[in-house]
């Protein structure tokens, strides 16, 4: 899978374009998932679509249908860029290891000016306080966006 995700990012570095995964789903399924700073068009996605194609069958890459798609608005965070990108924006986060009883924590993301390594959570806990967790980039399980959506007046 690696090869494929190194393949990908290779055949697509002319594009303005981000690679955020590479998945192989059942049945052939080959998904490709793909972000830029002012939001993925559909054009983006035929373009990438069309220079994939081409480049696994010279790769011989094996799938029997492409998906090439934005993440969404809960988008995952994998690098380390990803969090210095989406600072201050609200996220779920899981650890590896229990903290305060939990793996589970949903709140602002911040990371330090002088030293963008340096990340923190702020959440509420369940007293309804405003918090501080620091943690490292190695003690995330997973991650991803988790805006507040309004529907008609209906927030989630």
């Amino acid at each position: 899978m690696a090869d494929i995700f190194a393949v990908t990012q290779q055949a697509l570095l002319g594009f303005d374009i981000e690679l955020v995964d590479v998945e192989r789903a059942p049945l052939g399924l080959l998904r490709v998932v793909i972000d830029r700073p002012e939001g993925v068009r559909i054009d983006d996605c035929e373009q990438v679509s069309r220079q994939l194609s081409h480049v696994f069958e010279v790769e011989n890459i094996d799938y029997k249908r492409l998906e090439v798609s934005s993440p969404g608005v809960d988008r995952p965070l994998r690098r380390l860029d990803d969090y210095q990108r989406f600072a201050g924006q609200r996220i779920e986060l899981r650890f590896h290891e229990a903290i305060e009883s939990r793996k589970v924590f949903t709140g602002i993301l911040r990371t330090s000016e002088d030293d963008p390594s340096q990340l923190s959570l702020e959440y509420e806990d369940q007293a309804g306080q405003l918090q501080t967790l620091p943690f490292s980039f190695d003690d995330v399980d997973r991650a991803h966006l988790d805006p507040v959506l309004d529907f008609k007046g209906k927030k989630r």
